[in-house]
């Protein structure tokens, strides 16, 4: 099995166990002459050290760059900065970029280890994708549909520390710095509309609440107010007001401001000038730039047309066993007024927000109490269940997770959306606190998080297609491990991932085969349960956010490929607790990677039973 079960803070201490690890394999099989051929000791360490001095040299300048990152990851040496966007500042990490390519390559490869090459294979598809990105123009898209550099922003006072007059002092000095950020921001997006790149017109209606709800009518209504309305004693009393009066004022005079500005910027230039196309082939060299997305992320060198047929195949499968669910349930009318049925009938509607969420956790501590049957190693970090913040409520998802804080004061958090009652169905609340809770998101960033050894850029950066493939993939452990026992909530399960088959065939579809906006929401509604509401917020997401959607389908499927491979070939040997210790075991890594990783264990596991 290949976990980092050998990766100990001294490198040297970690090749030393590799060693030793594979001799008693050797020995076993009586291939002990093969050392000399699979591991040249001087060549591995040496090679190991420069990859590893490489990384940390990269991952040191990445936050100086984004003192924001730095603060995330517990770096606590930028809290008084923000990072900077301006057309200097990009072309310098792009060329930063590409040195750390070139250096990368000159290490040789196959001298590495085992986790060594994982980094060394991440970390190349990491520079490559980003150096792509900014040449595509993938800068200008600073915000989407959903998200944005000033929806992150408005996060900060629940992310930096604030215990002592000085960690206060760093924050106020962050609000004072946010006009300049915000000044280099608004002249990036108005240079992508000078070029052709800008989010289409119809995403951004109502995007306005996500920037009005900034532009506090008193300095006590912004949340970035919160901190100053209670101290922690740590504190001092005497310096309270002089901080409380520093805070008031820059979020007075620097913070409101620069979002009105940009509420003005949005409204009467961005808004007006956006481009009335929705796929993302229409940008210059759109074509190429959706490739490029939908390899980065299904982290797979497939196609826009086999992603599409891939789709297609998933949803007629998908509706197969809806039918035998709405034939179970004795339903007498068609598969359209089913789907009605449950958008309307109020039974599968909270009557409140303490309700949905009540049900939600309910669900999740359930889902707790279940995973020792599925996992052989659970992490440390707890989390709770909150709303979706009101700011960002009415263009926002169902669920997601937010990850806990760095320095382990404040737990993870699954956001469950309590905006629109009427669109937040509860036969869907099993499947999406599995994919946002446990056994998805919490477990397997929490894990990730406890990992020891692997560089930082594996610890706190993500693989969508892993990540999501995962959330997705634990949606169906649902079963497995007793849920969905009602028809209605195995019929949510079901419209859930019919949700993400359609996201095959529907952000393919419009970014390039030429569907119109109509045409995704159309085909959403047709094929699942979800709401009216929801179909259009998802569609306006997967317009603002070309390849992203592809994540969840194409990496649950590839899970899902590997599980049936080591359950073939393993046979009655097969642990779903060590397959299941195996995928989470590395951290976030490509799908090529995990093939590798799956592959390997099975040969380890039919290797030890062998005589």
């Amino acid at each position: 099995m290949l976990r980092p079960a050998l990766l100990e803070t001294s490198r040297r201490v970690q090749y030393r166990l590799a060693m030793k690890s594979i001799k008693r394999c050797c020995e076993r099989s009586g291939a002990l002459v093969i050392l000399a051929l699979v591991l040249v000791p001087g060549a591995s360490a040496a090679e190991g050290e420069r990859l590893h001095d490489l990384l940390d040299e990269e991952w040191s300048l990445r936050l100086r760059e984004d003192p924001l990152l730095a603060t995330s990851v517990g770096v606590h040496d930028y809290d008084d900065r923000l990072p900077t966007v301006g057309r200097e500042d990009l072309e310098r990490r792009a060329a930063a970029r590409r040195r750390f390519l070139e250096r990368l390559e000159g290490i040789e490869r196959a001298s590495l280890g085992i986790q060594d090459r994982i980094s060394y294979d991440m970390f190349a598809r990491q520079l490559e994708g980003e150096i792509a990105n900014y040449e595509f123009g993938g800068h200008y898209f600073p915000l989407n549909a959903d998200s944005g550099f000033h929806i992150s922003f408005a996060w900060l006072p629940r992310q930096v520390p604030l215990r002592t007059v000085g960690d206060y002092e760093r924050y106020i000095a962050r609000l004072e710095a946010f006009p300049d950020l915000m000044g280099q921001y608004i002249a990036l997006l108005r240079d992508g509309l000078r070029r052709g790149f800008s989010l289409p017109r119809v995403v951004l209606e109502g995007y306005d609440v996500t920037i009005e709800s900034h532009v506090a009518p008193n300095v006590t209504d912004s949340v970035f107010h919160s901190p100053f309305q209670s101290f922690p004693n740590s504190v001092h009393a005497e310096a309270r007001a002089a901080l409380r009066d520093a805070g008031e004022r820059a979020i007075r005079d620097a913070v409101i401001p620069a979002y009105r500005s940009f509420l003005t910027f949005m409204r009467e230039e961005y808004r007006p000038r956006a481009r009335t196309s929705t796929g993302a082939s229409d940008l210059p060299e759109g074509r190429r730039y959706y490739e490029h997305l939908v390899r980065h992320f299904t982290t797979l060198d497939v196609t826009p047309e086999e992603v599409h047929e891939r789709g297609l195949l998933e949803v007629k499968r998908i509706r197969t066993e809806m039918d035998a669910v709405i034939q179970e349930i004795g339903f007498q009318g068609s598969f359209d007024e089913f789907l009605e049925f449950l958008r309307t009938d109020p039974r599968f509607y909270a009557e409140s927000a303490e309700e949905l969420l009540k049900e939600a956790a309910w669900i999740a501590k359930r889902m707790d109490g279940r995973l020792p049957s599925l996992f052989k190693t659970l992490p440390r970090q707890p989390y709770d269940v909150q709303p979706v913040p009101d700011e960002i409520a009415p263009k926002y998802t169902a669920g997601r997770y937010v990850g806990a804080s760095r320095d382990g004061t404040e737990a993870g958090h699954y956001w469950v959306n309590t905006y629109a009652l009427q669109s937040r169905p509860l036969y869907a609340l099993e499947a999406l606190t599995f994919h946002e809770a446990v056994p998805g998101h919490h477990l397997q960033n929490a894990l990730r998080q406890e990992l020891e050894g692997l560089p930082a850029f594996r610890r706190f950066g993500g693989v969508g297609a892993y990540g999501e493939g995962w959330g997705l993939y634990s949606e169906r452990l649902g079963l497995e491990a007793g849920f969905y026992t009602d028809p209605y909530s195995n019929f949510g399960r079901l419209t859930y991932e019919m949700w993400r088959a359609c996201r095959l065939v529907v952000d393919t579809g419009l970014h390039a085969f030429g569907w119109t906006r109509q045409q995704a929401i159309d085909y959403l509604a047709s094929h699942t349960a979800l709401s009216r509401h929801e179909v259009t917020t998802e569609t306006d997401r997967y317009i603002a956010w070309p390849g992203q959607a592809l994540s969840y389908k194409m990496g649950e499927l590839k899970i899902r490929e590997l599980r049936e491979r080591a359950e073939e070939r393993l046979g009655t040997d097969f642990d779903i607790r060590e397959f299941h210790e195996v995928i989470l075991g590395n951290g976030p890594v490509p799908l090529t990677v995990l093939d590798e990783l799956v592959e390997a264990h099975i040969a380890a596991s039919l290797r030890d039973r062998s005589p």
